[in-house]
């Protein structure tokens, strides 16, 4: 993802184009802020179908960062006088958000390498600068996560209870939602839990960002059983 913004932006350049993307960097930020700014209709939508209710807890996944950055802060904007807990999550392998935050110098931190996991949505290894800057505000937890904890995640929306709707969510946009299961369900992360303030009054908010935009691998996952912990 990485070296495409950078071949685009080359490109771009050297052909007069204009880049549209939500990376940011010194010297390319209002074309990724509007981009950021039209995340936020989500935020409207969500909060108009939740009408007077109100999540105590949002997870959030990242890539560069800059969805999980507008939606940080709309939503902490928005119910500023009960701001819910916000947990960003990312890929093991690629987890430059998590990298920054872990670091907290005031520099972001890049990932190399080839970024391997399941979750190619969010195979970025540069964070957005002016995304970074409203998650450094506004969330409060970090993770990096390996492939099976979306893979889970997946699984669990693709075959829910009896009276839920089926919704088919693909390796990114199940991972929020992945992780916040992986946490109820899993007695190894009983302090994770209680650290995160997850109770049986918690209400959850998790956005899927994509739908079996890899079919093979949709199947794969749902039907064969792959990436199981």
């Amino acid at each position: 993802y990485d070296d495409t913004v950078r071949f685009a932006h080359a490109q771009a350049q050297k052909n007069g184009w204009v880049l549209v993307q939500d990376t940011a960097w010194d010297g390319y930020t209002e074309i990724p802020a509007r981009i950021m700014q039209g995340y936020t209709t989500m935020g409207c939508e969500i909060a108009a179908q939740l009408g007077g209710l109100r999540p105590t807890h949002i997870f959030l996944q990242a890539g560069v960062g800059a969805m999980a950055g507008a939606m940080a802060d709309f939503f902490m904007d928005l119910y500023r006088g009960a701001p819910p807990v916000i947990t960003v999550v990312e890929p093991l392998n690629a987890d430059c958000i998590f990298r920054t935050a872990a670091a907290g110098d005031g520099r972001l931190h890049s990932v190399g390498g080839d970024l391997r996991t399941i979750m190619a949505g969010l195979a970025c290894g540069e964070p957005c600068s002016i995304g970074w800057e409203m998650l450094a505000r506004s969330a409060q937890n970090y993770v990096s996560m390996p492939d099976y904890v979306a893979a889970n995640g997946m699984r669990i929306l693709a075959c829910p209870l009896d009276g839920d709707p089926r919704i088919v969510a693909g390796e990114s946009g199940a991972s929020g939602f992945g992780f916040a299961a992986e946490v109820l369900r899993n007695p190894e992360l009983s302090q994770m839990k209680a650290q995160l303030g997850l109770n049986a009054q918690s209400r959850l908010l998790c956005i899927s960002t994509e739908g079996a935009t890899d079919r093979a691998n949709y199947r794969s996952v749902v039907w064969d059983g792959a990436y199981a912990k």
